[in-house]
């Protein structure tokens, strides 16, 4: 193993080398910000026209972004997939967690995770924010790798009182390393970025991997009063305004971690990665809608492209290219080997589904590490990708766009000329359609195993 993680560290010097970029001998930093149900173009440099996003967007300049990236269809599903480097199917979870307090699902001890390659490569480890990965013993933050965890883990809080009003009893859900702590009437953005700032107080002189998983901006929409009142006086319309004033709070809580990390001397040798978990909600507790999955069809629980198509992006100074826009297709398991790679870290990568996206971010012109070969399945929706070619299985439309009909059961997109997915192509190409089914069922087969 030790040779193994000679001859790697080497070849990757080689890469790098030759790339223009070199990167340092002591250990980065890494932060993964993982924001909640924020739609495919709700950054000012993904698109948006109606936000005020200054901070999100600097970071996003500051690496590379990119612009075919796919997370989950919902939160847990998505987080386990982050998490693991595996499909949500592969790391056993295919569908959200439940809420109810004892359940039997959850992200399992046997699945190595993110946080434990780096404890075991000898980082100091942090969870802030939402977990949604169970509740139970030995599927808790600290079951996983991280030392430290501060946060809710089900779905979603009431931003002030830390309750969990949506189904069944209402309960309070604020945790810090498995015990309950009571914060009535402060806000939990304030409360994540204190506990970060302190983790960062504490760990500024030892490498430290903090997994800042965001609940913003997922209902219920509780931003600011001031950014409330912005979106309101510029005449964004209900709900946008609600979703918009969500956004640019979460905006500024990011602009202010930076502001830590700056104060601390790390924000140069710190690998921060940005990404949302999945699309925006349609459902009644998110008003129905507010984000914007722009050109994107669908939204969150959908498998067009509006429902797991995200803003992503990475970012160390001086060490990844700046200001750079990779448009090959990349999904977020893929994010635990280019850490891995980036930090050195000799990780076994033959279980994982994810690949290493440093031949991606250090050249333009490089091919997909997945050759845009990739299935999907979310309860009895499936999709399934072979380069342009995008095959749904019993599509659901959360963003309503268009009714579907049993005619669409089967619903083939060439996304290069329909990006948008309005047209069904299966009946003009049944045979593409025979050869993606195909390739659904082996891959289903495979996942199973």
């Amino acid at each position: 193993m030790k040779f193994k993680s000679l001859l790697k560290n080497f070849l990757l010097t080689v890469l790098i080398t030759f790339s223009g970029y070199s990167y340092a001998q002591e250990k980065p930093n890494v932060i993964v910000i993982y924001t909640d149900d924020q739609g495919s173009i709700d950054l000012n440099i993904y698109g948006a026209k109606d936000l005020q996003t200054p901070n999100m967007d600097a970071l996003v300049k500051s690496g590379v972004r990119f612009t075919q990236f796919y997370g989950a269809p919902v939160c847990s599903p998505s987080r386990a997939s982050l998490l693991t480097g595996k499909t949500p199917q592969r790391a056993g979870d295919p569908g959200n967690v439940t809420s109810v307090p004892v359940t039997t699902k959850g992200l399992r001890t046997e699945q190595y995770t993110m946080a434990e390659m780096f404890k075991d490569a000898g980082y100091n480890t942090a969870h802030i924010g939402k977990w949604h990965l169970g509740s139970q013993k030995g599927m808790l933050p600290n079951d996983q790798g991280f030392d430290y965890s501060f946060g809710h883990y089900v779905g979603c809080i009431d931003n002030y009182s830390h309750f969990y009003y949506w189904r069944g009893a209402n309960r309070h859900d604020l945790y810090r390393n498995g015990e309950e702590v009571y914060y009535d009437g402060q806000f939990f953005p304030n409360l994540m970025l204190k506990e970060a700032s302190t983790f960062l107080d504490k760990n500024k002189d030892t490498p430290f991997f903090m997994y800042y998983a965001l609940n913003t901006p997922h209902y219920p929409y509780q931003g600011t009063p001031e950014w409330l009142k912005y979106y309101q006086d510029k005449g964004v319309a209900y709900p946008r305004d609600l979703y918009a004033a969500f956004l640019s709070t979460q905006d500024d809580k990011i602009g202010e971690l930076i502001v830590k990390l700056k104060s601390l001397n790390l924000y140069e040798n710190t690998i921060i990665v940005f990404q949302s978990d999945n699309g925006y909600s349609t459902e009644e507790r998110a008003h129905f809608g507010g984000g914007n999955s722009g050109p994107y069809r669908g939204a969150k629980s959908c498998l067009f492209e509006g429902g797991f198509r995200i803003p992503a992006s990475i970012s160390w100074p001086d060490k990844l290219p700046n200001n750079q826009v990779r448009d090959q297709f990349a999904v977020n398991a893929d994010w635990m080997p280019t850490l891995a790679d980036l930090c050195n870290i000799d990780l076994d990568t033959k279980e994982l589904d994810g690949k290493s996206l440093i031949p991606v971010i250090e050249n333009n012109s490089a091919k997909s590490q997945h050759n845009e070969i990739f299935s999907w399945q979310h309860g009895k929706q499936w999709a399934t990708r072979s380069g342009k070619w995008k095959l749904l299985g019993n599509p659901v439309d959360k963003s309503n766009q268009a009714l579907l009909t049993e005619a669409d059961r089967l619903f083939l997109v060439d996304l290069e000329k329909d990006p948008g997915e309005k047209n069904n192509l299966a009946a003009k190409y049944p045979e593409k359609v025979k050869e993606l089914e195909n390739q659904f069922r082996i891959w289903l087969n495979d996942s199973r195993n």
